[in-house]
C-alpha cells in the first residue's frame, strides 16, 4: 500500500520591480482620484502661473532688453521657457504639503503597515503630481499662445522641450517629498516647499538675461540647474536665450538638463525613501 501525500502550493516568487510598479500606480491613482475630487486643487495651481504670463508679459514686456531690443514680442518668446519652468518647479510646494497631510492624519502609517514595495507611496504620489503638472502646462501654453508667444521649430524639439520640463517638474517633487515627511504640519511643508525655491527661480535666466548679473551672480545664475532647462527649451523652442556663455551648462543645456534632472531624481528619492522608513505621523 502506497503512502499518499497532500501537495503543498508553493508561492510563485514576486517580482519585486513588477509589485514596485503596480503598488505605485495603484497609490497614484488613489492620488488621482482624490485631485478631480478636489477641483479647486487644480484651479487655484493655474491662477498663479497664468497671472505670471499676463503681468510679466504686458507689465515688464516693453521695459526688458532681450538681444538689444525692447520689443514686447522678443521678450514674451525669451519668458515663456521661464514660465514653463517656474511652473513646474513650484509644483514641488503642493507635493510636500500633499505628503504631510497624508503624514499628519496618519494614512502613511497605515500605508507602510501593508504588504506594499518600498517607496511606491511616494512614487505614487510623485506621479500623479506629474499628471497634475503637465495639465496645468498644457493649459498655460494655451494662454502663452494668445499672448502672442510662438515656436520656431519642428514638433518633436517642442515635445522634447516639454518632456524636460516635466522631467525638472518631477525631480523637484521629490525634493518636495523629502520635505513634507520632514516635517509636522501641511502648512509647514508649503512654506518650506516654497522658501528656497524663489532664489532658484528668480537667480537664473528665467526672466531676464543673466549676462546683465554682477560676476559672482551670473555664475550662480549659468550653473543654476533650473537655468539649464530654461535655456534647453529656449533652444528646443527656437525662443531668444541669453547672451553667450563659457559656462558648460550653457553651452550644452539639453544635456545639463538631463543630467541635472537625473541626479535629483537619484539623490533625494533616495532620501525621501529613507525617510520614510523612519517617518512617524
Amino acid at each position: 500500500m502506497s503512502a499518499t501525500t497532500d501537495a503543498v502550493p508553493v508561492a510563485a516568487p514576486v517580482n519585486p520591480i513588477a509589485q514596485s510598479i503596480r503598488d505605485s500606480l495603484v497609490v497614484a491613482k488613489r492620488n488621482l482620484i482624490r485631485m478631480s475630487r478636489i477641483p479647486e486643487m487644480v484651479i487655484f495651481g493655474l491662477i498663479q502661473p497664468i497671472m505670471f504670463v499676463v503681468l510679466f508679459s504686458y507689465v515688464f514686456g516693453g521695459s526688458m532688453n532681450i538681444g538689444g531690443t525692447t520689443d514686447p514680442t522678443t521678450y514674451r518668446e525669451f519668458l515663456m521657457a521661464g514660465i514653463f519652468a517656474q511652473t513646474v518647479t513650484f509644483a514641488t510646494a503642493g507635493a510636500g504639503a500633499g505628503i504631510a497631510d497624508d503624514m499628519h492624519k496618519g494614512l502613511i502609517d497605515r500605508f507602510r503597515s501593508l504588504p506594499m514595495a518600498r517607496g511606491a507611496v511616494l512614487t505614487g504620489r510623485t506621479l500623479a503630481d506629474l499628471v497634475q503638472t503637465a495639465l496645468t502646462l498644457l493649459v498655460l501654453a494655451v494662454v502663452a499662445l494668445l499672448v502672442g508667444w510662438r515656436t520656431h521649430t519642428n514638433i518633436g524639439e517642442v515635445l522634447g522641450a516639454f518632456g524636460l520640463l516635466l522631467l525638472l517638474g518631477y525631480a523637484f517633487t521629490w525634493i518636495g517629498a523629502l520635505i513634507g515627511l520632514s516635517v509636522r504640519t501641511p502648512e509647514a511643508a508649503t512654506s518650506g516647499g516654497l522658501i528656497w525655491l524663489f532664489p532658484v527661480t528668480f537667480i537664473s535666466n528665467a526672466f531676464v538675461d543673466s549676462s546683465r548679473m554682477t560676476p559672482w551672480l551670473r555664475h550662480v545664475a549659468d550653473w543654476n540647474p533650473f537655468s539649464a532647462t530654461v535655456q534647453a527649451c529656449r533652444e528646443l523652442f527656437g525662443n531668444p536665450g541669453v547672451s553667450p556663455s563659457d559656462a558648460w551648462p550653457m553651452q550644452h543645456p539639453v544635456w545639463a538638463s538631463l543630467i541635472y534632472s537625473v541626479l535629483i531624481v537619484l539623490i533625494f528619492r533616495t532620501l525621501a525613501v529613507r525617510k520614510y522608513r523612519s517617518a512617524t505621523a
